[in-house]
C-alpha cells in the first residue's frame, strides 16, 4: 500500500505588496523549492553549494526522491523545512554501497499530499506524462497515488527538468542538480510560486 502524508502549510508572515491606484493590497506569496535525484553519495559527497544558494529564502523544500541517504534532507533543512518522496533508489541495495537506503522518517513517504495555500499538491518520485501511459488515465493514476484530485504534481526520476500544463493540472519535474540527463554535471532545481489559487513554475539551471 502506498504511504501517504498529508500536510497543511501556510505562511501568514510572507507577503508581497502589490501597488494599485486604489487601494493598496497585500497578497500572499509562497515560494517552494523543488529538487530531485540528488544521488548522494553516488553523484558526489555533498549537495552542490549552488543548491543552497538557490533555495535561500524559500518557505519549503520538496524533494522528489532518490536522496539515497537521509543526510540530504538534514542538510537541506538548514535552509527550510523539507518534505520528501521515497524514490526507487532510497531502498537498501546490497550490491551498491552508495545506496544504503533511507530509513523510516516522518519527512519521507511514498507519496505526499500537501495543501499549500489554496492548492492541493502531490509529491511523488515517478509519475508518467499522460501520453506515456495509454492503458490508464491520468485521473486513475492520481486517484491511485493521491486518493483524490490534485492541482500540481511534483515528481522526478527521469533526471530531465520539464514543466507540463494540462487542463486543471500542472506537472513539474525539477530534473537533477547532480546528474542531469544521467550525466555527472551541475544540473537544475525548480520553484513553485503560489498566490492563493495561482501558481507559477520555473526551472533554474545552476551555475
Amino acid at each position: 500500500m502506498v504511504g501517504l502524508g498529508t500536510h497543511r502549510i501556510v505562511n501568514p508572515e510572507r507577503y508581497r505588496l502589490s501597488q494599485y491606484r486604489q487601494p493598496c493590497r497585500m497578497t500572499l506569496l509562497m515560494r517552494i523549492g523543488l529538487v530531485s535525484d540528488t544521488h548522494i553519495p553516488e553523484a558526489g559527497a555533498e549537495i552542490p553549494p549552488q543548491v543552497y544558494e538557490a533555495f535561500r529564502g524559500v518557505d519549503l523544500i520538496l524533494h522528489a526522491g532518490d536522496m539515497h541517504i537521509i543526510d540530504v534532507l538534514d542538510w537541506l533543512e538548514d535552509v527550510a523545512p523539507v518534505v520528501a518522496a521515497r524514490g526507487n533508489g532510497d531502498y537498501p541495495t546490497e550490491s551498491n554501497k552508495n545506496r544504503p537506503g533511507v530509513p523510516d522518517d516522518p519527512r519521507v513517504k511514498e507519496a505526499q499530499i500537501l495543501q499549500l495555500e489554496d492548492l492541493r499538491v502531490g509529491l511523488i518520485h515517478a509519475f508518467p506524462l499522460p501520453e506515456e501511459i495509454l492503458w490508464r488515465t491520468t485521473e486513475e493514476l492520481i486517484n491511485m497515488h493521491f486518493k483524490g484530485p490534485v492541482d500540481v504534481i511534483v515528481c522526478g526520476d527521469t533526471h530531465m527538468a520539464r514543466i507540463d500544463r494540462y487542463p486543471g493540472l500542472l506537472m513539474v519535474n525539477s530534473g537533477s542538480p547532480t546528474l542531469p540527463g544521467q550525466v555527472s554535471a551541475l544540473g537544475t532545481v525548480a520553484f513553485l510560486d503560489i498566490h492563493g489559487t495561482d501558481v507559477d513554475a520555473s526551472i533554474l539551471q545552476l551555475a
